[in-house]
């Protein structure tokens, strides 16, 4: 009784279920997200990554960049996260990325934007129940300029299950 409860919420959750996935369609995620420099330096310490670039001022201002960049794995959080809503809230499972590209860098006070468009879908092989979903996700930033893209498989159920 208990599970049954718990995937009757799960029904009515946001997101999509394979059926709804059209090759070609895009979605535009809402809403942006300002990456702050203490969200740069929190990250940074909850990753164990210590490479100065990210949360000394001092040095970063004696690299090209003349500042701090954001953490690339942070971007890509970012995005992916935008992403959730529209393309895996009902994932039962991610199943791969492909090509994860940093096209140009993130500064601390950029707005990150984001789209998915929808490349493949196929019904799974071993579950009849679920479909896997082939997408490409670009993270733009307030000037329109692409910052990250990549392509994911996900592994979405079927509406009638």
């Amino acid at each position: 009784m208990e599970t049954n409860l718990i995937l009757d919420r799960y029904q009515h959750m946001p997101g999509r279920y394979y059926d709804d996935f059209v090759v070609g369609d895009i979605y535009h995620h809402q809403p942006g997200r300002t990456v702050t420099q203490q969200d740069n330096a929190w990250f940074t310490l909850l990753t164990m990554n210590t490479h100065p670039l990210h949360f000394d001022e001092e040095y970063a201002a004696t690299t090209e960049f003349g500042k701090p960049l954001v953490a690339s794995p942070l971007t890509v959080a970012i995005i992916v996260g935008m992403s959730v809503s529209d393309v895996s809230a009902k994932a039962i499972a991610n199943l791969g990325w492909k090509e994860i590209r940093l096209t140009h860098p993130v500064f601390p006070g950029d707005t990150l934007y984001a789209d998915t468009e929808v490349l493949d879908k196929r019904e799974s092989k071993s579950r009849p129940n679920a479909g896997v979903v082939s997408v490409k996700t670009r993270g733009l930033n307030q000037h329109n300029t692409e910052v990250c893209v990549f392509e994911r498989q996900i592994l979405v159920p079927k509406r009638d299950n």
